[in-house]
């Protein structure tokens, strides 16, 4: 029996907001109120959102070679995890106005890893942590050919230093066992991949 949302679009109110703050990203402070499950409204509800905006991810996988290319980067928000803050990663950017997650998806492709997907065929879209922030990632499994092209791309005008990285199936997934692979968005792309690598194989 499929499973519905007791609550909807309806079923809040926003009392107040303001910008909290305005620079590469916003945090937007309000007050919201919402129905209870035992009935009646919640009492009000002082929040913070970060307001990244949604994202778009490709984990780029060769059916033929069977190999899975990843990206890495230093990232400021892994600094204190024991493992540094440079982070194995799915190519991935933000989507500007305007801008289909498909469109972002090929761009990005091209810019963090020099490559043209042949295919796109999407995974989900979830969202990222909806307790803070409304970040939405639309993920896609892009299938080309990756023999022979690792290498350092990204935008230097971004400050971009991303370094591709080749990897056979099954050295990724082992790294992915071990916890060296420990972004949310490979763990979930890995996992549909997992599901659906013979297919993909068996197509190419």
């Amino acid at each position: 029996m499929t499973k519905y949302h007791r609550f909807g679009v309806n079923d809040y109110r926003v009392e107040s907001q303001e910008t909290a703050f305005q620079g590469f990203f916003r945090i937007t402070r309000m007050v919201v109120s919402h129905r209870l499950f035992g009935g009646g409204w919640s009492a009000p509800l002082k929040r913070e959102l970060f307001q990244r905006g949604d994202a778009v991810g490709v984990l780029l996988y060769d059916p033929k070679h069977h190999t899975v290319g990843l990206v890495e980067q230093f990232r400021v928000g892994a600094m204190q995890d024991q493992q540094g803050p440079w982070q194995y990663e799915v190519v991935a950017g933000m989507i500007g106005p305007g801008e289909s997650p498909a469109d972002v998806a090929t761009r990005e492709c091209q810019e963090e890893a020099g490559i043209q997907v042949e295919n796109l065929i999407p995974i989900c879209d979830y969202l990222v942590s909806a307790g803070g922030s409304d970040e939405k990632m639309h993920m896609y499994c892009g299938i080309t050919d990756l023999k022979g092209r690792e290498g350092v791309f990204g935008l230097e005008t971004e400050g971009e230093d991303i370094l591709l990285q080749v990897w056979p199936y099954d050295e990724v997934m082992q790294a992915q066992s071990e916890g060296l692979l420990n972004s949310a968005a490979v763990t979930i792309a890995l996992l549909w991949l997992q599901l659906n690598q013979e297919k993909l194989r068996s197509s190419a």
